[in-house]
Parts: structure tokens; C-alpha cells; sequence
């Protein structure tokens, strides 16, 4: 039987197939992370910044949005010339407790206003002109755990693995639902071929992957679901999908499971028509989840040791379109929300809008500076050697 075609026969395309040798129960492993957790939030499609993070005091800009702008009387103030959009009010009340960075103006040299092709690019953490097959967190995994037992732990709230979480030996694992998974993987039908087939007959060598990688993600899944029972959080969640993918993420920490990162996404935010009633909803989904979670945190004595990025493969123009939205376009901002950030608020300079690329915004921080500072200074590890170059780090943690 062919790899695919077993995939598809036994439904276990989006967790079981994605991660050999991921993880068994009856092990344990020790890295050097020391505990701390990384959660990266995708805001799939593109987010607009400018409707995101607004220059209120900034004519420039609404004179650029006549219709769509953010008006000046509803934006949370963070400072004297920056506001939030008013649906993010969960969001507001992180950043006054100083759980919020706010880094502007984050993109890449030459960008690429193809949703496919920039985030490629996020997600390898590659040049303009460089295309590679693993991602930033899979060669993490990679560089983690070259000599564990067990490689070091990413899960991906989804049915799908994402580039980011592949690495070249090592790989993440795609899950939606824990408890289907643990179904699925004890089934009559997976019992029974996990423990009919002998490894070690390599007369078959794709016969063999599969078996091998099904044998481990029965014990993988059993472990994540009895693990993740541990802890049943009573927190209320938004009743949508981000809600409850972050709400699995949460029980999955508290639980103790060993995981490094958890990869999450919220989407589209591809608004090129309509932009304000769309946008406003997922910002909101984004805002009331977030905090929901970082209070999740807080009270279960996890604050210390979690992390979350966002980020969107590229904003959008600074200009409206004519179907009241706004096309594809450049730099935008991210957001690190943590309780234990050295630098908290609005960390560098507005977007300027007088000196523009095209109508582009120019970027000054190069993603992969954050990147850098997260495996370095977060998660510990040697970032060069995952990212290929020697990038300078920051100073937000």
C-alpha cells in the first residue's frame, strides 16, 4: 500500500503521519529550556496594522482612509500618537498591567506580497531569494534534540502541520482534538495494526515508515490525552474555534504535558473588501482569547514560564482600495504578551507615513531579530545555527 493512500485509509493524516519518533510515555527527557514555553499565534491572511495599532494624532493617515479609518474618539490610547482598535480591549488591559510589547515596523528586505510566498518566508525564516523546505521551529527541534531519546515537544492546534513546525529529522504534531486523536489511534483497526506488524523487516521500506510512525503516535496520543486530563480549565473561553484551540493549549500546559511551543492560527484577515465588520471580528476573537488565556496563566502559576507571539505574513497598504478595504502590503507590527518582559509598551518608533515604498510601509525591524531573541534568550538555544546567520537580538526579554 502506498504512504498516501494509508494516510487517507486510516484518517490520521493531520496528527499521525506528521511526527516519527515524537514521543512515548514510559520516557522522560530533560532539555536545556528549562520549562519555558513558546505559543505563536498566526494571524492568517494578512492583518491591516494601521486599523490594528492606529496613529491617531497622524493626518497622513486619514487622509490615506477616508472610510475605513479607526476614528480618533474610539481608539484605546496607548500613548500620545497610538491607540488599539476598539476591539481589543482584552488586549488594553494586558497592556496596562505590562504583560504587552508592541514592536512596529517588522518585515524583511525585498518583501513578497504573496500570501503563500511571504509566509514561506515567516516560517522558514529565509531571505527574499532563499526558499527552504524546514522551518524555523522544525530545525529548532532539530537542533534541540539531536541526541534526545525523544525530541523535544511542538504541538500545532490544527489539522494540518504547518511549514513552521517541520524540521528536517524531526517534526511537530498537528492536532485539533486530543480526545479524537486518542480515539482514533484506539480503534479496532489501528489497535490492531500496531501490534500486528514486527519492525525491523525493511523489505519494505514505506511499508516500515508507517508502521513505525503509527506504532509511536498511539503512544504519543494516549500520552497527550490521559496527560491533558489532568487539569480541566474552568476558565471561560470564547465559545468560538480560536477560543477553543487556545483553551486546549492552556489545559495541555497546566496539565504538564511536555511541550515547548504550540502553534495556533486566527483567519483570513485577507480584507480587501468590507474591511471594518471583518476585521473587527477576528481582532476581537483575538483580544478576548488572549486574555482569557494569560489570566488562565496567572492563576495556575504559569505566567512566568509562557510567551506568546503574533504575526501576519504582511500588512496591508496604507491606502484604501475602492472596494473599502486594503490590498496586500509590507511591515506590520507584532504583539509579545509575557509576564516577565524587560521592555513592556510601545517598544520603538511609529510607522511613518511621509516616507513610504511605493505606498508601502518601510520596515525596520527584521523578523528574524525576533526570532533570534526568542530562541536565545526564551528558549535557550544556539540561533545562528537554526537560522543560518547571525542576527542581532533585542532587548524585550
Amino acid at each position: 500500500m502506498k504512504r498516501r493512500t494509508f494516510i487517507q485509509t486510516t484518517g490520521l493524516a493531520s496528527a499521525a503521519m506528521m511526527m516519527p519518533k515524537f514521543l512515548k510515555a514510559h520516557q522522560q527527557n530533560t532539555t536545556a529550556n528549562s520549562g519555558k514555553i513558546l505559543v505563536v499565534i498566526q494571524l492568517t491572511g494578512g492583518n491591516d496594522g494601521l486599523n490594528t495599532v492606529v496613529p491617531f494624532e497622524n493626518d497622513l493617515y486619514y487622509n490615506a482612509r477616508p472610510t475605513i479609518a479607526i476614528q480618533k474618539n474610539t481608539t484605546l490610547k496607548l500613548d500620545s500618537q497610538l491607540g488599539l482598535h476598539p476591539a481589543l480591549q482584552g488586549i488594553k488591559k494586558l497592556y496596562d498591567d505590562g504583560n504587552v510589547c508592541l514592536i512596529n515596523n517588522v518585515g524583511y528586505p525585498e518583501p513578497d506580497r504573496s500570501h503563500f510566498r511571504s509566509m514561506d518566508i515567516w516560517q522558514t525564516a529565509s531571505k527574499s531569494n532563499e526558499y527552504k523546505s524546514t522551518g524555523w521551529l522544525g530545525r529548532y527541534l532539530d537542533e534541540q534534540c539531536n541526541d534526545c531519546k525523544q525530541p523535544t515537544q511542538l504541538i500545532e492546534i490544527d489539522d494540518t502541520l504547518s511549514l513552521a513546525m517541520k524540521g528536517e529529522n524531526k517534526k511537530g504534531l498537528a492536532v485539533k482534538d486530543v480526545k479524537r486523536l486518542y480515539s482514533t489511534t484506539t480503534s479496532p483497526f489501528i489497535h490492531t495494526l500496531s501490534n500486528q506488524h514486527q519492525l525491523g523487516d525493511h523489505s519494505h521500506e514505506n511499508a516500515e515508515y508507517l508502521y513505525k510512525t503509527l506504532v509511536d503516535t498511539v503512544a504519543s496520543a494516549e500520552y497527550i490525552y490521559k496527560t491533558s486530563k489532568i487539569y480541566q480549565s474552568a476558565a471561560s473561553y470564547p465559545n468560538h474555534e480560536f477560543g477553543k484551540s487556545m483553551k486546549t493549549i492552556s489545559e495541555l500546559i497546566v496539565s504538564g504535558v511536555d511541550t515547548k511551543v504550540y502553534y495556533v492560527s486566527l483567519g483570513t484577515f485577507d480584507t480587501h473588501y468590507n474591511q471594518l465588520v471583518r476585521q473587527e471580528s477576528l481582532l476581537k476573537q483575538l483580544a478576548e482569547t488572549v486574555e482569557v488565556f494569560m489570566n488562565d496563566m496567572k492563576k495556575n502559576g504559569k505566567a512566568d514560564d509562557v510567551l506568546l507571539m503574533t504575526f501576519s505574513e504582511f500588512g496591508r497598504r496604507v491606502e484604501e482600495n475602492a472596494s473599502k478595504g486594503t490590498d496586500h502590503g509590507t511591515a506590520n507590527q507584532i504583539f509579545i504578551f509575557g509576564n516577565q518582559l524587560k521592555k513592556n509598551g510601545v517598544y520603538n518608533e511609529a510607522p511613518n507615513l511621509s516616507n513610504l515604498d511605493e505606498g508601502d510601509l518601510k520596515f525596520s525591524v527584521d523578523f528574524k531579530n525576533i526570532y533570534a531573541t526568542l530562541l536565545n534568550k526564551w528558549m535557550n538555544t544556539d540561533e545562528q545555527s537554526i537560522l543560518g546567520a547571525k542576527y542581532q537580538t533585542l532587548d524585550f526579554i
